[in-house]
């Protein structure tokens, strides 16, 4: 199946509980994707994974992501069974590093949904896919920052997973615009914060049409 046949999800990548709990109630968004730099910005720790993962799972979020740690295959494959045994609904993500795509591969054979994440090359993309890595997931706004056409990059990562079960996740999106360019571009998945989310779902006509509908409807006597 080409990736431009895969229907697009969004993910809310965030630790905010009342900003993701609102989005996952409305049903716009399939899951939540979190990373360590997320839980501390959230004021999460460690300890609070376990409820988190309840959490969201009760709010209805048929995947919830949470990012194994440690400096060696076998630390990173120790944590993420931690992460593992919250649920089914559990996916795991493992940094593109050399020990990070070691781990990665023992996860996937051993059935884990596994996402590789912060992805910069197409050759780490290539290398995901030919572990069987679920996701990948490249940092578009980062990109940009350091000077790389990350819009394009993307979609070449898009490209070289063609074929296999692996597709791209897009992060650190940072406007609507961002999540529309890249879908035209063949990229499926979605995580962002829940700022451009929310401009993703708004227009200001949308929002003027919507209230002449209701002053109308007052009018006939509803």
């Amino acid at each position: 199946m080409s990736s431009a046949a895969i229907a697009p999800r969004l993910y809310v990548d965030s630790a905010d509980l009342d900003r993701v709990s609102r989005l996952l109630r409305a049903g716009v968004v399939h899951g939540v994707t979190t990373n360590p730099t997320i839980l501390e910005r959230g004021g999460r720790t460690a300890a609070e994974i376990p409820d988190l993962y309840a959490r969201w799972e009760g709010e209805g979020a048929r995947e919830i992501f949470f990012q194994t740690w440690g400096a060696s295959r076998s630390d990173l494959l120790r944590n993420a069974d931690t992460i593992r045994a919250l649920g089914e609904r559990v996916a795991v993500k493992v940094p593109a590093t050399a020990e990070g795509f070691a781990a990665a591969s023992a996860l996937v054979a051993d059935g884990a949904s596994v996402l590789v994440t912060a992805v910069y090359s197409a050759g780490q993309a290539l290398a995901a896919a030919s572990i069987g890595a679920r996701y990948i997931a490249p940092y578009l706004g980062r990109l940009r920052d350091a000077g790389v056409d990350g819009d394009a990059l993307i979609a070449r990562m898009q490209e070289v997973c063609a074929g296999s079960e692996t597709n791209v996740l897009a992060a650190s999106l940072r406007s609507a615009d961002d999540i529309v360019s890249l879908r035209l571009a063949g990229v499926p998945y979605f995580t962002a914060a829940p700022d451009v989310l929310d401009e993703l779902l708004f227009h200001e006509v949308s929002d003027s049409s919507a209230a002449e509908f209701e002053a109308a409807m007052g009018r006939i006597g509803a």
